[in-house]
């Protein structure tokens, strides 16, 4: 994943992580505890897709690697 769709990532789920606590305070104040659990659950899912693309231990190949490996095209086991 480049820099840069890993950046439009980060941002969607951060997005996801307010709405979550908009519906934490909105379930709160109504007084739903199903509505609160299911929007703790919800808070604590987005979590745990943001952590993934905030670790820094990614693996990401080289362009001139991705570039060497179009050009030579699939390798045969001939």
């Amino acid at each position: 994943m480049s820099r840069h769709e890993r950046n439009y990532h980060l941002v969607g789920w951060t997005l996801f992580l307010i709405c979550a606590v908009f519906f934490i305070v909105s379930a709160a104040l109504s007084g739903d505890m199903l509505y609160l659990a299911g929007s703790v659950i919800f808070f604590v899912a987005c979590i745990a897709f943001i952590i993934p693309l905030m670790s820094k231990k990614r693996h990401v190949v080289p362009t001139n690697e991705r570039q060497r490996v179009q050009d030579e095209g699939p390798k045969s086991s001939a």
